[in-house]
């Protein structure tokens, strides 16, 4: 299949089964409850920009990464560096700004290090996918300005299913002659609750029309990539495995993931200096990325406990390395990230009207990068957090408000501890002016604490051209150890409808930044690759999101 047929994907053949199930389905899909908010509400009970894709439209949606089942999504866009990485983007930002989690805790990978790095997490076993902007973005982290992607998946279950369920799914994709086989299961022995699920992809080099590099740059035309885009192939493996007990008042349980990726960055795109040497043979050249992630998830929840609805706790530990490869195989560099991360969430009663959770949050990272491409020195990385979300109804009127405190600390092997307190709220108030119509009003204060890449990345040389070049934005990027906090003010303004015959949202957000984080040329160059340097200086986004759906049958 050539050109008429690029960026054509067929779902081969998918079937969903259950055993057992009783009969009468209900007539209609009940609303979706939210499960990244820690009071487990419904879309429409909220003022916080929340976007929720599950059920049907996560099957059409989800592909091969959390970035490009996304990019259709109002607001959200997709950061591509080859079919192997789709890196989401939320209002224009990404990288440290936005963060990707896996039942509420985070990816544990090295995606916001570097645009080439793919982000570990798996769309087509997810269950849903919750999007939090603005004011939602405290209960995970002040330093999400940007926003969260949440990504649900049943690993842990939570509850005992009533008959034994699973799925099993085949597509193909004939751009690049991709195979996906997803597979799942989920069953009950007892008080005991187990799920299973695996994915396997394969996927060859992406068919193009035409040549990949312009004639000029190549001096063999029958290594150009004529007709593909070179190095863009690779092979996606990944298994879960989950059991929990569950009980009247709650549940405790466990999972293991295993993930293998390796994908190519197509040349040029790692090398941007000099995308095509003469004569060089480009199935062998370009980077290859082989990465390895092992994660434990632990998770329970216990109910009724007097004046606490709910005690949620979920701690996860994950062992993350990536190999790149050179041209001829050979390692360059080894990323490492081993994380510990801890959850718990108290879900309070009624208290004088207000309804609400107390949280903390910890994570104690482990991670670096050696080899030609180490930029980023051996650090160990500290964060705890403290937030409280309340929220207040009244008539048609519902109030909802948010603090959190982090406490951030980067200590690299050979230098002085860096840490930073970043302080944020929020404030949002839902106006059901109508059974179908609902507006919103939300405004926080974030801050977010500079992460490693942005105080150290190459800092401290004692000779500029002593920098590592990072291959990926092909510049020597330079951290800044003093930098401060960056601070966001942020106001949206939301219009929701809900009507029979057709749905949507509008909403205007104002982001205003002050100290804000971001690579500034300085004018040098090493190897004529120019050299950046991590800088602050305020910044404004302004935007309008929009959707209408008008079913048409």
């Amino acid at each position: 299949m050539k050109s008429a047929l690029t960026g054509l994907a067929l779902c081969a053949g998918s079937t969903v089964f259950v055993a057992g199930a009783h009969a009468g389905a209900e007539p209609h899909a009940l609303e979706h409850v939210l499960v990244s908010v820690p009071l487990h509400r419904q879309r429409s009970e909220t003022a916080l920009p929340v976007t929720v894709i599950s059920g049907e439209a996560l099957r059409a949606q989800a592909a091969a990464t959390i970035g490009e089942t996304l990019a259709n999504t109002p607001g959200l866009a997709n950061a591509s560096f080859g079919p192997g990485v789709g890196q989401p983007v939320i209002r224009g930002q990404q990288g440290p700004r936005t963060a990707v989690l896996v039942n509420g805790l985070g990816s544990a990978d090295a995606a916001s290090v570097s645009a080439d790095h793919a982000v570990s997490v798996e769309p087509l076993l997810a269950d849903s996918v919750e999007v939090l902007r603005g004011p939602a973005t405290l209960l995970y982290g002040g330093g999400a300005i940007g926003g969260v992607v949440n990504v649900i998946d049943n690993r842990v279950p939570s509850a005992l299913p009533d008959a034994v369920t699973g799925g099993f799914e085949q597509r193909h994709d004939s751009a690049a002659d991709a195979d996906t086989t997803v597979a799942r299961l989920s069953f009950a022995t007892g008080s005991l609750a187990w799920h299973l699920d695996g994915l396997y992809r394969d996927w060859n080099a992406v068919e193009i029309p035409g040549l990949a590099f312009d004639r000029r740059a190549i001096a063999d035309l029958d290594e150009s990539g004529d007709g593909y885009i070179a190095n863009s192939d690779g092979r996606t493996r990944t298994g879960t495995l989950g059991l929990s007990w569950i009980g009247d008042l709650g549940y405790i349980g466990l999972a293991y993931n295993r993930l293998d990726n390796d994908y190519g960055i197509p040349p040029g795109a790692h090398d941007p200096h000099d995308p095509l040497a003469p004569g060089e043979d480009h199935h062998d050249a370009g980077i290859r990325l082989d990465i390895t992630q092992d994660r434990y998830d632990i998770a329970a929840e216990r109910r009724d406990l007097g004046v606490l609805q709910a005690v949620r706790w979920r701690v996860s530990y994950s062992d993350y390395q990536h190999r790149e490869l050179e041209g001829s195989g050979e390692v360059g560099t080894v990323f490492h990230n081993t994380a510990w991360e801890h959850r718990l969430e108290l879900a309070h009663r009624p208290l004088a009207g207000w309804t609400g959770a107390l949280g903390v949050q910890w994570l104690d990272r482990d991670f670096g990068a050696m080899g030609a491409e180490a930029f980023i020195p051996e650090v160990d990385i500290q964060r705890r957090g403290v937030f409280l979300v309340e929220d207040y109804h009244l008539d048609a009127w519902t109030f909802e408000l948010g603090l959190r405190v982090d406490r951030d600390s980067t200590t690299p092997r050979n230098g002085p501890r860096l840490s930073h307190t970043a302080v944020s709220g929020s404030a949002s108030v839902l106006w059901a002016f109508h059974d179908n119509y609902g507006l919103g009003l939300a405004f926080s204060r974030a801050t977010r604490a500079p992460v490693v890449e942005e105080l150290l990345s190459n800092a401290g040389l004692a000779d500029i051209n002593d920098c590592v070049v990072h291959a990926a934005t092909g510049a020597c990027e330079q951290g800044n150890p003093a930098l401060d906090t960056e601070r966001s003010h942020n106001l949206d303004i939301s219009l929701n409808i809900d009507q029979p015959r057709y749905s949507g949202f509008v909403t205007v957000y104002y982001n205003d930044f002050q100290d804000y984080i971001h690579l500034a040329d300085t004018g040098l160059t090493v190897d004529e690759a120019p050299v950046l340097r991590y800088t602050q200086r305020d910044a404004r986004f302004v935007g309008v999101v929009a959707e209408l759906r008008v079913p048409l049958a």
